[in-house]
């Protein structure tokens, strides 16, 4: 894996173990030799894990709307900024581009990013992994609902097992090295005989 898509807030947050932990973030994926794909912000831990990771010399490609650079929140240091008109766009162009996805702690935004990429994930649209870096807990509570999902028979169970979860940076990213996507054959053919 090359190319890393990060979702994450463009707030601090309150605990400044998620600036922390979003700037070690950074330092690994750069020790990995990865590029980071971002929502272009130059705010918040968007931010963070950007700099952290121009200091080491990665390449950093950002996606904004223009509706969000004319409201002057925009990175101009990194090394390419792509503006679009929706967000829907931005999505699109980061999921094609990225190699695997990472979501750090965020707000609504963050969760819109992440589970379309998930979902496009169970559907295999894309073979690429998804990972919740769950810092301090933050994704704990996501974590129970897609386990409560499945084990209500509305995802199936290797599809909720799929979704990488860590709290450590390096074991985040093993994981994701290691990722083999789920088959999505019989579990379309299992939803098909439920309804007969």
């Amino acid at each position: 894996m090359k190319k890393i898509c990060i979702f994450c807030g463009s707030s601090m947050g309150f605990a400044p173990i998620y600036k922390e932990k979003a700037a070690e973030l950074g330092h690994v994926l750069a020790d990995h030799g990865c590029e980071l794909l971002f929502g272009g912000g130059s705010v918040g831990l968007m931010k963070v894990i950007a700099d952290v990771m121009m200091e080491r010399g990665c390449k950093v490609t950002g996606t904004i709307t223009k509706h969000l650079l004319d409201m002057h929140v925009g990175h101009d240091g990194i090394d390419e900024l792509i503006v679009v008109d929706s967000m829907a766009e931005r999505k699109k162009i980061l999921e094609d581009m990225a190699d695997g996805f990472i979501a750090l702690p965020g707000g609504i935004g963050t969760m819109d990013e992440f589970f379309e990429a998930y979902v496009l994930s169970q559907l295999r649209v894309f073979d690429k992994p998804v990972a919740l870096y769950n810092v301090n807990g933050y994704y704990d509570g996501i974590v129970a609902f897609i386990k409560h999902i499945a084990d209500e028979g509305f995802m199936r169970r290797e599809h909720a097992e799929n979704l990488i979860v860590s709290d450590d940076a390096k074991d985040l990213l093993e994981k994701m090295e290691q990722f083999q996507p789920a088959d999505v054959t019989k579990w379309v053919v299992e939803i098909k005989e439920q309804v007969k």
